[in-house]
C-alpha cells in the first residue's frame, strides 16, 4: 500500500468517531477526527494518542511506543503507541482504541487550555498598558501596568519614560492644521 493509501485507509478506520482529515507533519501525517490530533503516521505505523488511564491496554495489547532520536543521541518517547494489529483490519475492530486515542487526546487539550488561556491575557493587558496616556498614573492603572510596578523600580522608570509618548508628542506638534479656503459669499 502506497503513502495516500495508508493515510486514507487509516482515516476510513477512525471515521466512525467522526470528520477525519490529515496533515504533514515531521515526516509523517497528523490524523485529526473533528480538528483534534489523536493519531500519527509515521513510515507504515498507525500510532494512537495514549494517556495514563490507556498506555497499559495498548502494553498489554503488545503495542510499541512512538520513540524518536534526538540531535543529542538521547530517545524520547511521546504519548502514542502503534495501534494493535488486529485494530487495523475494520473500523469495528478499531473502534474501541479509537475512542481511547481521542479519549487521551481531549484529556490532553482540557490540561492544555488553562496555559493557553493565561498566556493570551498577559499580551492584552500590555497592549492597554503602551495604548494608555504616558505618566507614572496611566501605566500603573493596568494590571500589568501595577505588576510591574511593584516587582522592581527601573520597570517604574521604563514604564513612565517609554520612547512611544514622547514619538507621539512630536508628531503632534510637528503635525501643521490644515488650511482652510476662505468661504464664499
Amino acid at each position: 500500500m502506497n503513502d495516500s493509501g495508508f493515510v486514507s485507509h487509516c482515516l476510513e478506520l477512525l471515521s466512525p468517531l467522526g470528520r477525519t482529515s490529515s496533515r504533514r507533519m515531521f515526516g509523517g501525517r497528523a490524523l485529526y477526527v473533528d480538528d483534534l490530533c489523536m493519531a500519527l503516521i509515521f513510515g507504515d505505523a498507525l500510532y494512537l494518542k495514549v494517556d495514563d488511564g490507556s498506555r497499559a491496554a495498548f502494553e498489554r495489547a503488545g503495542c510499541k511506543p512512538f520513540v524518536y532520536t534526538t540531535r543529542e543521541g538521547e530517545l524520547h518517547s511521546l504519548g502514542y503507541y502503534t495501534a494493535p494489529e488486529e485494530a487495523m483490519e475494520s473500523p469495528a475492530e478499531m473502534a474501541p482504541w479509537a475512542r481511547r486515542a481521542l479519549a487521551a487526546a481531549l484529556a490532553a487539550r482540557a490540561r492544555a487550555a488553562p496555559k493557553k488561556k493565561a498566556a493570551t491575557k498577559a499580551p492584552a493587558s500590555r497592549a492597554s498598558a503602551t495604548k494608555a496616556p504616558a505618566g507614572r498614573a496611566a501605566a500603573t492603572k493596568t494590571p500589568a501596568g501595577q505588576a510591574a510596578a511593584k516587582k522592581a523600580p527601573a520597570a517604574k522608570a521604563a514604564a513612565t519614560k517609554s520612547p512611544a509618548p514622547k514619538a507621539v508628542a512630536k508628531k503632534a506638534a510637528v503635525a501643521k492644521p490644515a488650511a482652510r479656503k476662505p468661504a464664499r459669499p
